[in-house]
């Protein structure tokens, strides 16, 4: 028989157990994941032009990848985030076809929202919209990646997905490290105008970074601590906005100098009620865009970002799009 169409399919794993699958126009397709390495029978009929059934069987193996890739996210199910919150996808291993990896993965939305991936490292896609979210934005993050072919003889291990919010109002903080002042706005609206106090300008090591740095912890108290500057203090309402060691919090010692004067060791230092204030206000992914001082955040400052920091925002739409491995 030829130029004929499948009319009915059965696929078996070798442990006896069918295959979910779908049929349509003459094709059917597996609606569950297959094995790696693993041998299948498969057996049904199809019709032929001249209207004849006949039936049909054959058989296959899967392959058998030289190693496999793990995919984890850095939001999850059922959350409320910032509007500066960036997505992430971290891998393993270093992945050689990324073009192949990102084509699986789908960012979707409940109102329009330009965005892309862009490729950060050999092992962390990332995807950023052009501008903040919306408020009230529902996300959905699909990395269906189980199968998918990673270069160099990897496959991906697991498909990940995660389903969540965009809080209901735009909450960002603007740092000036000039006028020495830390303002909080919601939608636009100013709500709160504090002195502040951030790092040294003579010392590179403790300038607070301009740019756009984005919450990712909120601690009620905490310890900070180097031992570069031979430092440990306990501090309250700390808000951790980049990985290289910049927080939002209380430190009540330096409110003679709090819109006066630079004096700490790179975080913006508030008074215990100021700091209560925006620890309260803000959530993991809110922005806290800094401006004024003469370094900047992102890969060409020698002290950071941190690999796992969220330093998306530094760079431009143009920039951004340049790190994707999209293929036309």
């Amino acid at each position: 028989m030829t130029g004929g169409a499948l009319t009915s399919v059965v696929l078996t794993g070798a442990d006896g157990k069918v295959v979910k699958g779908e049929l349509s126009a003459g094709r059917w397709v597996a609606t569950e994941d297959l094995g790696y390495d693993k041998a299948y029978t498969w057996s049904g009929s199809a019709k032929g032009e001249d209207g004849t059934d006949v039936p049909v069987t054959g058989s296959f193996r899967t392959i058998k990848p030289q190693r496999l890739t793990s995919a984890k996210l850095n939001v999850d199910d059922n959350q409320t985030y910032g509007v500066a919150m960036p997505l992430k996808v971290t891998f393993s291993a270093p992945v050689q076809d990324k073009a192949s990896v990102q084509k699986a993965m789908t960012v979707k939305t409940s109102v329009p929202t330009e965005g892309a991936w862009a490729w950060l490292s050999d092992t962390e896609a990332h995807w950023r919209p052009k501008e903040y979210w919306k408020p009230n934005t529902e996300v959905a993050l699909d990395a269906n990646v189980y199968g998918v072919p990673f270069g160099g003889g990897a496959f991906g291990k697991n498909d990940v997905h995660a389903q969540f919010k965009i809080a209901d109002r735009a909450l960002v903080a603007k740092a000036n490290t000039q006028t020495k002042r830390f303002e909080i706005y919601r939608d636009g609206v100013l709500l709160h105008d504090l002195p502040a106090s951030y790092g040294k300008e003579s010392d590179p090591g403790r300038v607070t970074r301009s740019g756009i740095h984005v919450v990712q912890q909120k601690e009620a108290s905490r310890r900070m601590k180097s031992t570069v500057y031979n430092y440990d203090v306990p501090v309250t309402w700390a808000v951790l906005i980049s990985q290289n060691g910049e927080f939002v919090h209380e430190n009540n010692d330096t409110i003679p100098s709090q819109g006066k004067e630079n004096v700490s060791h790179g975080c913006a230092n508030l008074s215990g009620p100021n700091a209560r204030i925006f620890f309260d206000l803000t959530m993991v992914g809110d922005p806290v865009e800094v401006v004024g001082s003469t370094v900047q955040l992102g890969l060409a400052d020698p002290n950071g970002p941190a690999h796992n920091d969220y330093w998306q925002w530094t760079l431009d739409w143009a920039a951004w799009t340049a790190k994707s491995a999209a293929i036309g």
